[in-house]
């Protein structure tokens, strides 16, 4: 990993806590502390238990923050992009991560240290506020994505996975917008690589989707959708 320095001012990513306050006079002198760090594909960034060492947001790029189960196998529980937050769990709680974190493809992270982040926290209400909904947010989806797990069969699980890197990263020329090994969607949707290989090859050979190494384009949404309406999907 390497620094590189980005300017907030002329960020693209709208969703950005960051960018959402930069009309605020106050976070300017908060911007100018903060550091930028260049991750090649597959590079840690965060490892689980070490030391806080403030907030990432990613500037350009994606990556999945995992966590230790069973027999130290990792289990994927958030895949990121642009503007999203990565760290904020056990933020001002705990003094270490409680994930780790990798990056997915070259990526560009800006990060704020715990004592500038707590500084913004203590003399900027709205950020604060903004801070607040995120995490009563992303508390929902946890929820909910401990009682789908407890409902959904594993064909369910992998097509659950599919629908949400769908919404969330989208599909241009007919392939998702990121690419994950088996492993990896095995990792997410609480399976065996084995298993999420014959789904995936099942739901090619019924036309749901189509691959290309490790690019997965989804042909019937609907038809996918209809498979776990009764989990509700689109909730979460």
């Amino acid at each position: 990993m390497k620094e590189e320095q980005t300017v907030c001012y002329s960020c693209v990513n709208e969703n950005c806590f960051i960018k959402k306050h930069l009309h605020l006079e106050q976070m300017a002198g908060y911007i100018s502390k903060k550091q930028n760090i260049v991750c090649k594909k597959s590079d840690q960034f965060i490892t689980e238990g070490a030391p806080m060492q403030g907030l990432y947001f990613i500037c350009k790029g994606k990556a999945k923050t995992v966590k230790t189960g069973i027999n130290g196998r990792e289990q994927i529980v958030r895949l990121t992009k642009n503007g999203d937050i990565i760290g904020f769990r056990g933020f001002g709680t705990s003094k270490r991560y409680l994930i780790g974190a990798y990056a997915l493809e070259d990526t560009v992270l800006c990060n704020f240290s715990n004592e500038t982040m707590l500084e913004i926290l203590q003399h900027i209400p709205e950020f604060t506020y903004a801070l607040m909904l995120f995490y009563a947010e992303e508390l929902n989806k946890s929820e909910n994505n401990i009682r789908k797990i407890a409902h959904m069969n594993v064909r369910e699980r992998v097509i659950d996975l599919l629908l949400y890197i769908h919404r969330k990263f989208g599909q241009p020329n007919g392939f998702i917008d990121i690419e994950l090994s088996r492993k990896e969607i095995a990792d997410f949707a609480g399976t065996t690589e084995e298993q999420a290989i014959r789904i995936l090859s099942s739901l090619k050979k019924e036309a749901l989707i189509k691959t290309e190494s490790k690019r997965i384009g989804i042909l019937e949404v609907s038809d996918l959708r209809s498979e776990i309406m009764e989990h509700k999907y689109f909730s979460v």
